[in-house]
């Protein structure tokens, strides 16, 4: 039997102070639901930052972890694997066309990092071209494409070019010599502020007429929109896609997808990871993909997506400012300070997080249901009036 420990005595002793704590010590999952080390319960609209897609000690990547972890938990990829091969034959029937050659990571950061030596590989420039309110990581090259000074500053890597995002003038009049431009079709950290259409696609023919590759990351997006990827909304297809939280329902796991014409650009011995591509992760990432493949799952997402948006926007309330989103990734922005409202949620048995600031995020996991729902907006509704 394990002994009772004093995590937050430990955790703030001997970590570096890098996380606001949130008081409480989650021990255990299931379904749409925490528990805290006091046998509380709380709702999950959360899902650990995007990515416990199927909730917590989901049966079939319980089994698949089980399963594995009794026969191999890593295999470099320098020999073959037949759990990795059962990933990529899972992930590739999800791709389109045109857009399945892959390597592995280990988070969206390095998936992020392996995208921009990609593209500066298959054009022989150097230049990459961001927008302004980006989140693409915190990994050193990946902060010089993230527009928020908060976690830029510090480290300020040069050469960084960054456009407004939704203006396709400036991206016009930037891109020049660019070897990417690199986006979220819908920006999450910044508020979930969505591309149109029309501009993801003058983008696409942006890229076209200058030889500068469009990357999406789909980090945070993919499965969650209402469609397999949220670039699938304007049908502006990337040469490079970033993926990563929701593949594995939480073990760390990253995935770089690039056209053929840039494989066949990346010398080979210019990137790798000793635990990208590992057995365990990739056997619960073929459970996660296997599901999401069911007939129904996505419908389901946009359906629950569509309920959880309407019935926040129902919500008659002084502070309510704007509520905005694509299925189960929504935001609802607060007048004043957003952070009052998440901790009356948590106290209320809700968890959520912020984003742009002034803006609560529903992330739940994507097994949602409707009176899960309605559950959270009742204790959204009520934590507002607590807040004041």
């Amino acid at each position: 039997m394990q002994r009772d420990l004093d995590a937050p005595s430990i955790e703030n002793h001997d970590e570096i102070d890098l996380y606001a704590r949130r008081g409480i010590t989650l021990v255990r999952g299931e379904g749409v639901y925490f528990f805290d080390a006091g046998g509380r319960r709380y709702l999950d609209l959360m899902s650990n930052y995007g990515v416990a897609v199927l909730g917590h000690a989901h049966p079939a990547v319980t089994d698949a972890i089980q399963g594995q972890a009794t026969r191999l938990l890593s295999a470099h990829q320098s020999f073959y694997n037949d759990a990795r091969a059962r990933f990529i034959e899972a992930l590739e029937r999800l791709l389109p066309d045109g857009l399945r050659k892959i390597s592995f990571a280990n988070s969206g950061g390095e998936a992020v990092e392996a995208a921009l030596k990609y593209a500066r590989a298959a054009t022989g420039r150097e230049r990459i071209l961001s927008t302004a309110r980006a989140y693409h990581g915190r990994t050193f090259s990946a902060l010089s494409e993230t527009g928020d000074p908060t976690h830029q500053t510090p480290f300020a890597p040069a050469g960084c070019r960054q456009v407004p995002y939704g203006d396709l003038e400036a991206a016009r009049s930037c891109i020049g010599d660019a070897a990417a431009i690199i986006l979220e079709p819908i920006q999450g950290e910044a508020g979930v502020h969505a591309g149109a259409p029309e501009y993801l696609q003058g983008l696409r023919r942006i890229c076209d007429e200058s030889g500068a590759l469009l990357i999406y990351d789909e980090v945070q997006t993919a499965f969650r929109t209402g469609t397999l990827f949220g670039f699938q909304h304007s049908g502006a297809r990337p040469d490079i896609m970033t993926l990563s939280k929701p593949l594995a329902n939480g073990l760390p796991i990253g995935v770089t997808v690039v056209s053929d014409a840039v494989a066949a650009a990346i010398p080979r011995g210019s990137h790798g990871s000793t635990f990208g591509g590992n057995p365990l992760a990739c056997a619960a990432g073929q459970a996660v993909l296997t599901t999401v493949a069911v007939p129904g799952f996505v419908e389901h997402v946009a359906a629950m997506g569509d309920l959880l948006i309407s019935s926040l926007r129902r919500i008659k309330h002084a502070r309510l400012r704007a509520v905005r989103g694509m299925g189960l990734m929504v935001a609802a922005e607060i007048d004043g300070d957003a952070g009052a409202v998440m901790a009356a949620m948590q106290d209320l048995g809700a968890l959520v997080i912020p984003a742009g600031g002034s803006s609560i995020r529903f992330l739940p996991p994507l097994i949602i249901q409707a009176p899960e729902i309605e559950e959270g907006v009742a204790i959204f509704e009520e934590a507002l009036r607590m807040a004041g």
